[in-house]
């Protein structure tokens, strides 16, 4: 049987770029070179395409991903075919936070007309921005957590409004994020309004829109999500912080977390996660993969936190370790993500482009 072409994408011009080169290496290694000829392009942080194509060895040393001997090349060209002038089955976008799991890539992916992993355009772009999520969510009913919203201009302009505003609403701890990074890229947790202000600046750094969340002392429950039209669902899974907050640091580098799969909580408590997991996926009309991460009370009060539209594929990530315990190993799962994203393109090929 002919194998098939698979193009891996990864780097990015984004903060979060070398866990997405951290990504590739998890996932080249896996995929399954009997079935698949693989191609591979790094974008650089300077948004360079490179590209290296047949690979077929294991990736030792991330450095090597960097492609540091490869001239750039036109990304029209890159993207439409392999050295044999043959289309690619699908492309498969490892690229986390802007420009890359915002929709920007997913929309290049759609006028180039390429079969692609992952959520598209509008659900790409909806999980990447915390405050449209949580406006996404609310409609949906899904419970959070409180909340403020603003821009950097605005809070250049109302600093004192703003800062009465976050202690009207909110009560400390609070957590300050950029509203367009995962990884805890530039978030702080932050005790009272010095630290505050100190976490807004840091934030500002990353993104010119803000969310500041309600602090809870609750458990970190996450479920993963996999299907188009119909999605699955694992059981949930809990992040064991040994460190106060579970940083960009903790989460990539120390590892300073522990993983419960499954979580120890009761029946009815994991169906409702999982219930509401799903509803999060529509909200946001997710296809491929979602990861959708909860607060869950002593007393089993559940709060959505948000939701991942490119979970990390990481030795430490939560995502393929909730499916493993399904019984769904690592290469299968990148396997069914090809799959997910052939069934996608071929379900929109049956719309029409001009009226008869």
């Amino acid at each position: 049987m002919a194998k098939e072409n698979i193009c891996v994408i990864y780097g990015g011009k984004s903060a979060e770029h070398d866990v997405s080169i951290l990504t590739a290496q998890n996932v080249l290694n896996a995929i399954d070179k009997e079935q698949y000829d693989i191609d591979m392009i790094y974008i650089t942080n300077d948004g360079l395409w490179k590209k290296q194509e047949r690979v077929s060895t294991p990736i030792e040393d991330q450095e090597t991903l960097r492609l540091e001997d490869v001239e750039p090349g036109d990304i029209s060209q890159l993207l439409t075919s392999n050295a044999d002038g043959e289309s690619y089955s699908a492309v498969f976008p490892l690229l986390h936070g802007p420009n890359g799991e915002d929709g920007t890539i997913q929309g290049l992916f759609e006028v180039l007309d390429i079969p692609y992993v992952g959520n598209g355009v509008l659900a790409a772009s909806s999980s990447m921005d915390k405050l449209v999520m949580k406006q996404l969510f609310a409609h949906r009913g899904l419970p959070q957590l409180p909340y403020v919203s603003f821009l950097r201009s605005e809070y250049r302009k109302y600093e004192d409004n703003i800062v009465k505003l976050v202690n009207d609403k909110l009560e400390f701890p609070v957590f300050v994020k950029p509203a367009n990074l995962g990884s805890s890229v530039g978030i702080s947790k932050c005790n009272n309004e010095e630290e505050l202000k100190a976490g807004i600046e840091e934030a500002f750094h990353f993104d010119r829109k803000l969310v500041i969340e309600q602090g809870i002392n609750a458990r970190e429950i996450e479920v993963a999500v996999l299907g188009n039209d119909y999605p699955e669902t694992t059981l949930p899974g809990e992040v064991v912080k040994e460190v106060a907050f579970y940083d960009y640091k903790a989460k990539y580098k120390d590892g300073n977390i522990r993983l419960d799969i499954p979580a120890d909580l009761a029946p009815d408590v994991q169906q409702t996660l999982r219930d509401m997991a799903v509803e999060a996926f529509k909200a946001t009309d997710c296809s491929g993969l979602l990861r959708a991460d909860f607060f869950v009370t002593e007393d089993n009060q559940i709060f959505i936190n948000e939701t991942n539209a490119m979970p990390g594929f990481t030795e430490f990530s939560m995502y393929p370790s909730l499916w493993e315990n399904m019984g769904l190993a690592y290469p299968d799962l990148i396997k069914k993500l090809i799959d997910l994203a052939k069934e996608k393109y071929a379900d929109k090929q049956q719309n029409k482009y001009k009226i008869d």
